[in-house]
């Protein structure tokens, strides 16, 4: 192995699963490793306390000028439940590292620390102060990222999230909300004593996906359609009762230019629709939203972006920034106002799977990105 890949590696065999999935591990696993890399480079490094015991790291390479490129990726997976491969074990097959995080996003976090590395071991000083931050709890409640904007003051970023090497600067937002519709318990043998709150929400069901259907004729040229969908359900007590709540929780991917808010009053809207079509039909959405994160949308002719395609150009990769359906750090930090793109090596589809994995080659070729990058951005 390069010493990128068996950083890589190093990195996959500690349990960093977000502590909300309740698989043992933390970020705080990873963060010995990550001192120990730069300490050992002579590379400063300092940390962000987020939660008790959950610290945002972050190193730092001076540059010629006051001006900061910002670095970040984030040190949190996903559960390890229903994998079909040994989570922490990252093992090699036919150019791909397996294991939880491969991809997702601990070969971002790798390509970068080597980046940085080889910059430093060059006696290279950037026109730019440069800042890797290796964040918490991207995969639950960004509360990482939210930290370490907080007074940060940075003229671009990149976040290595998967995109297979392309430089993404549009990506959807969400929302998610939890509805709830109210019924009268009753005795089963005698339902028409009560109002049954999963039929109702059945109806409630068929209208959002037919609202989903509606939202598919809306186009943005490098997002597509806006989604929405129902991922959970709940209702019921036992089988003889008539159910007297049910709720659900709604997905809702936005594009640039739509609000959380906007999205709200329109599903109000249809919830006061069905209330008016059928007798004891009462739903509210709960409020505060589940998650509110806004669509990114960087514009193609600004520096960061130019830059990055002529970096992707040089290494004869594919140069034309494009969208991703999903989200990551990338909005909070366009919304602090630093202007942001995504770009790291994987593919999304491998994200989150049973079997996760990432090519090397692509891995290589990310930190090769990362360090012209840093070199070519004046």
């Amino acid at each position: 192995m390069t010493p990128l890949i068996s950083t890589l590696a190093d990195l996959v065999r500690l349990n960093s699963v977000n502590p909300a999935y309740n698989d043992g591990g933390n970020e705080a696993n990873v963060l010995p490793l990550l001192r120990d890399f730069f300490r050992s480079r002579g590379i400063e490094t300092f940390e962000q306390e987020v939660f008790p015991g959950r610290s945002n790291f972050i190193a730092r390479l001076p540059g010629q000028t006051h001006r900061r490129l910002v670095l970040e990726a984030h040190t949190d997976t996903v559960s390890i439940k229903n994998m079909t491969i040994a989570p922490f074990d990252p093992a090699i097959e036919e150019g791909r590292m397996h294991g939880r995080g491969a991809v997702d996003d601990k070969a971002g976090v790798a390509a970068m620390m080597h980046a940085l590395a080889s910059i430093k071991a060059d006696g290279i000083t950037p026109i730019c102060e440069v800042w890797f931050a290796a964040v918490v709890d991207e995969e639950f409640t960004y509360r990482g990222v939210v930290k370490l904007c907080e007074g940060l003051q940075a003229e671009a970023a990149i976040v290595a999230e998967p995109t297979e090497l392309r430089a993404v600067i549009a990506s959807k937002g969400v929302l998610r909300l939890r509805i709830t519709t109210n019924g009268k318990a009753a005795h089963s043998s005698k339902p028409h004593m009560g109002v049954n709150a999963i039929s109702h929400m059945s109806r409630l069901v068929l209208a959002l996906e037919e609202e989903h259907h509606r939202l598919m004729t809306q186009t943005h040229p490098l997002l597509g359609a806006p989604t929405l969908s129902v991922g959970v359900i709940n209702g019921g007590v036992q089988v003889n009762f008539v159910p007297d709540v049910c709720s659900i929780e709604v997905d809702r991917r936005l594009l640039p230019g739509e609000s959380a808010e906007t999205v709200i009053a329109h599903l109000q809207l249809l919830l006061d629709k069905l209330k008016t079509a059928h007798e004891g039909f009462d739903a509210i959405i709960e409020m505060p939203p589940l998650l509110v994160d806004e669509a990114l949308s960087t514009p193609a002719d600004i520096h960061l972006v130019r830059c990055a395609q002529d970096v992707l150009r040089d290494l004869g990769l594919n140069s034309a920034p494009c969208g991703v359906p999903f989200g990551s750090d990338a909005s909070k930090l366009s919304r602090a106002g630093i202007p942001t793109i995504i770009f790291g090596p994987g593919s999304i589809d491998q994200a989150h799977a049973a079997d996760e994995y990432v090519e090397l080659d692509q891995v290589e070729q990310a930190a090769a990105f990362y360090r012209r990058f840093i070199l070519n951005y004046s």
